[in-house]
């Protein structure tokens, strides 16, 4: 069964924060009380300034439940102040922090379960997630290795901003990527950064 994707209002999805969270533990195989301890982050990402996010709802047959969520994406447009954009920004040099933070959609979350992997879900995801936001670019971290999801963020166009990225309280390498979403003045830098 093929699931549905389901663009998420506000209240629909504060609403699914504990799925949502079981959707991150899954995919990032955590426990999922380690998961739900980020219950305070999605919480205050709810406040955000133009938060997107699309849930992937896989529907029982016969019921008329609400379906289980094995997908999520979202976003919200980064400002200074934010602590992620605040970390990034410090990473990029001014060019390039001017050229793809400023008025950027930043995806802060981005998980399929592992199930529903490799089957064309991620690719509508996130299709869906950067067709609500009218940002100019799109930008967002994952760890710094040849991993499936670093293979699926470089085949879908996202170029390296910055590589090997420590984020305070957490050991790993993130590298940081961007992807232009309107034509204009970041065509250019595009070509720039993935040369």
């Amino acid at each position: 069964m093929t699931p549905e994707l389901v663009v998420l209002e506000r209240t629909a999805f504060a609403a699914l924060q504990d799925g949502v969270l079981d959707v991150y533990a899954e995919a990032m195989d955590v426990r999922p009380e380690a998961a739900r301890s980020r219950r305070s982050i999605l919480a205050a990402h709810l406040e955000r300034d133009g938060l997107a996010a699309v849930g992937a709802v896989e529907r029982v047959p016969g019921s008329d439940g609400p379906g289980r969520l094995v997908g999520v994406a979202y976003g919200y447009r980064g400002a200074p102040g934010q602590w992620w954009h605040d970390q990034v920004r410090a990473a990029l040099d001014e060019q390039t922090a001017r050229t793809w933070l400023e008025g950027s959609f930043e995806v802060c979350e981005f998980h399929v379960r592992p199930a529903h992997q490799g089957t064309g879900l991620g690719r509508a995801l996130m299709s869906c997630l950067l067709s609500l936001t009218d940002a100019p670019t799109a930008v967002l971290t994952t760890p710094d290795a040849d991993t499936r999801a670093r293979r699926f963020y470089r085949t879908a166009g996202w170029v390296d901003l910055a590589r090997d990225i420590r984020f305070p309280g957490d050991p790993r390498s993130f590298a940081v990527l961007a992807l232009a979403l309107a034509p204009g003045p970041v065509d250019a830098a595009v070509l720039e950064a993935s040369s």
